[in-house]
């Protein structure tokens, strides 16, 4: 069955007293992880209150038991790839082998700019996600050091101490849905695909193309999980769905248009039989982006009306 893990926007209001409760909740429950974004502020005014990434990781790694969890990404752009490797080995043993090092190129035009960042045009990030993605690589995978000359990025007989407990480290996951380039850099360098707000027939068609690329590469096609990051609004009832829907969209759409836009909607039910057409198309794990932090309640709610049943 599709396993279900909750994914929060790090940027959008998250404290401390909110990422534990939910930390703990999820662990409890049984969702099978806990994702959270890594960012500066919003894309858009205003700023709100925005938990560090590492730093709630490394937290996480040592008060939770069980659960998956990891950065859906943590960017090359404002994140140098020598440090993420360190960060993620470490953090990694501290949490045991749980830890999923999810990895992008950036993307926020806003958070560059007001915090110094270049986000360079998008050839240029592709390239130097890749090189970041190289020396993630080497860093965690070999125990002689090693060198790497790029245009952004250069190792000259590094290596990385102590050496990850978890041979090769932290598995990497990258994130997106672009077949030109993203689709590609999975091939070579991940252990799992994250797609972002798919409808399951896009869903079916990326992933094919994945499984084409990973066949050229040598690589067979269940060395990649699949996974993707989704909306959900979820309500006890309808009346709490339709209320909640009106809210997120200021009343211009119904539940059922704002699941055409690839997202999970509606009650337990509902979002079972949505959750079964994503299975169908071969996503192995949903997160399921949740926004309202302090609805911890309606949290609860979704785990105990649609955990048993996928368990089950």
């Amino acid at each position: 069955m599709i396993e279900v893990a909750i994914m929060i926007e790090g940027q959008d209001n998250l404290t401390w007293g909110h990422w534990q409760r939910i930390a703990k909740l999820v662990d409890d429950m049984g969702f099978a992880g806990l994702y959270r974004s890594d960012h500066y502020t919003n894309a858009n005014p205003p700023d709100k209150d925005s938990l560090e990434l590492w730093v709630s990781l490394t937290w996480l790694a040592s008060h939770t038991k069980r659960i998956e969890f990891g950065p859906l990404v943590s960017p090359v752009s404002f994140r140098n790839p020598t440090h993420t490797a360190r960060m993620a080995s470490a953090v990694d043993d501290l949490s045991n082998g749980r830890l999923i090092l999810g990895m992008g190129a950036g993307w926020q035009e806003r958070e560059h700019n007001n915090f110094g960042w270049e986000l360079l045009e998008i050839p240029k990030r592709f390239k130097r996600f890749e090189e970041g993605l190289e020396v993630v690589t080497k860093l965690l995978q070999s125990d002689e050091p090693v060198d790497f000359k790029g245009e952004f990025f250069n190792l000259n007989e590094a290596i990385m101490l102590p050496r990850p407990k978890r041979p090769g480290g932290p598995p990497i996951l990258i994130g997106g849905n672009g077949p030109k380039r993203t689709l590609p850099l999975v091939a070579k360098y991940a252990s799992e695909w994250n797609a972002v707000y798919l409808p399951p027939d896009k869903f079916e068609e990326l992933n094919e193309r994945l499984d084409e690329l990973l066949d050229k590469t040598g690589r067979k096609k269940a060395s990649v999980k699949r996974s993707m990051m989704i909306g959900c609004e979820f309500g006890r009832d309808d009346a709490e769905v339709k209320e909640i829907v009106k809210n997120r969209t200021q009343g211009k759409m119904t539940p059922e248009e704002l699941a055409e836009r690839g997202l999970v909607v509606g009650t337990a039910n509902q979002l079972l039989d949505q959750l079964g057409k994503l299975t169908d198309v071969g996503v192995q794990r949903v997160m399921l982006q949740w926004l309202a932090f302090e609805d911890i309640d309606r949290l609860e709610a979704l785990g105990n009306a649609i955990l048993p049943q996928l368990k089950g």
